[in-house]
């Protein structure tokens, strides 16, 4: 893939001592740890279990909750998903979450995507932040519920002193409490970052050049297993990019997506809600349309070598299609039916109640009326009762 020639942009020093930084102090420092010290068996287990709560914080946090808006968290879970994505080091929710959006709305556009593959490996892997493409004042016009939240703009004022007091707190605390704070510093702190950062850079390079294209072909973003290990689920990404509101990216019951399992698991405990899926329907809808268009293709292609008659295949082909077109037709206007049914019976119902409610009224109102007859006439009684001396 050629990339687009750059306009030469100021260096970003922030971005490239972190991410060109790290991996250099990881490469020197931890050898000669494990030389002289060697880590504990909790050091590596602190890796483990920071890594996991550092990129939830990004998949499960910044990207499906506040990015896409998929599902509602309750306070609980979106300040640990929060506390996880500021561990994750990769700047506030707001910045993240407005740049992503804009991802979506010009994906593949080589001027406004902000990290756009056709720029090349390098640029939408690490390139877009070592050298500082964006705006000097941030536009986050495309994040008003964001710039309303107040989570999310407590952490985006004091995001470099929550970067720092996590990374004290967390491994700080976990060192301490295992005997092996350097161990911890460097597994679960540096090694840790380093990892996190380039699962996430996966998503926006390798899962926009590797894998298939099975629910549209109209941007470069693809569904690939192996990249769904790495990237909490992530790695389904032709999928997310039709349908990007739903909570899950791995939609088959067989896909790896942990990501989703976490959020569904929250929804179980409470902490979560209003999980957004994608009617079942529309992702069959995609899925054959892409089919019909491959196999068109593969007609094109291969057609010359195959001993049939590729104009009748053809013609078959373009039969099945419109025949799909139809029943979708046929199954749109069931569904508005359905809809337009489903309203006339809440309309009669609301009829039914209101005339219940109306009569239930006239009754008690009656009921009131008699009651207010027979106490006058009681209090009348008691005046014209002469008292007794």
């Amino acid at each position: 893939m050629n990339s687009a020639p750059l306009k030469k942009a100021p260096i970003n020093w922030t971005a490239s001592i972190t991410l060109i930084g790290t991996p250099i102090l990881a490469a020197i420092l931890i050898p000669l740890y494990a030389y002289y010290y060697d880590f504990s068996v909790s050091a590596w287990v602190s890796l483990f279990f920071l890594l996991a709560l550092s990129s939830l914080g990004i998949t499960a946090g910044y990207h499906r909750l506040w990015a896409h808006r998929a599902y509602d968290a309750a306070l609980p879970l979106k300040i640990l998903l929060m506390i996880g994505g500021t561990f994750a080091v990769q700047n506030s929710i707001l910045f993240w979450a407005s740049g992503h959006r804009t991802h979506h709305r010009h994906v593949d556009d080589i001027d406004q995507d902000p990290y756009s593959i056709k720029r090349g490996f390098w640029y939408a892997h690490l390139g877009w932040m070592i050298r500082d493409h964006s705006p000097s004042e941030p536009d986050y016009k495309n994040a008003p519920d964001l710039l309303n939240d107040k989570l999310v703009m407590f952490q985006h004022k004091y995001y470099v002193p929550l970067v720092i007091a996590v990374h004290v707190g967390v491994l700080g605390g976990i060192g301490w409490a295992v005997g092996d704070i350097w161990g911890v510093v460097l597994l679960g702190g540096l090694l840790r970052l380093i990892i996190s950062h380039h699962v996430t850079f996966f998503i926006n390079s390798l899962c926009h050049m590797w894998g298939k294209r099975p629910y549209t072909d109209e941007n470069t973003a693809r569904d690939n297993f192996v990249l769904a290990i790495f990237t909490w689920g992530e790695g389904y990404h032709n999928y997310h990019h039709i349908f990007q509101y739903d909570y899950r990216n791995g939609v088959k019951w067989w896909q790896y997506d942990p990501t989703k399992w976490l959020i569904w698991t929250s929804s179980k405990l409470g902490l979560a809600k209003n999980l957004r899926r994608i009617p079942s329907f529309n992702i069959k809808k995609a899925e054959l349309a892409m089919r019909f268009k491959y196999a068109e293709q593969d007609l094109a292609i291969y057609g010359h070598d195959v001993n049939t008659d590729i104009t009748q295949m053809k013609q078959r082909i373009a039969q099945e299609y419109d025949a799909f077109t139809l029943t979708l037709n046929d199954w749109a206007k069931l569904k508005e039916q359905e809809l337009q049914a489903k309203k006339a019976a809440m309309a009669e119902r609301i009829h039914q109640i209101d005339h219940k409610l109306k009569v239930d009224f006239q009754l008690l109102e009656h009921r009131l009326s008699h009651h207010r007859e027979c106490l006058e006439t009681l209090m009348r009684n008691i005046k014209k009762t002469p008292v007794s001396e």
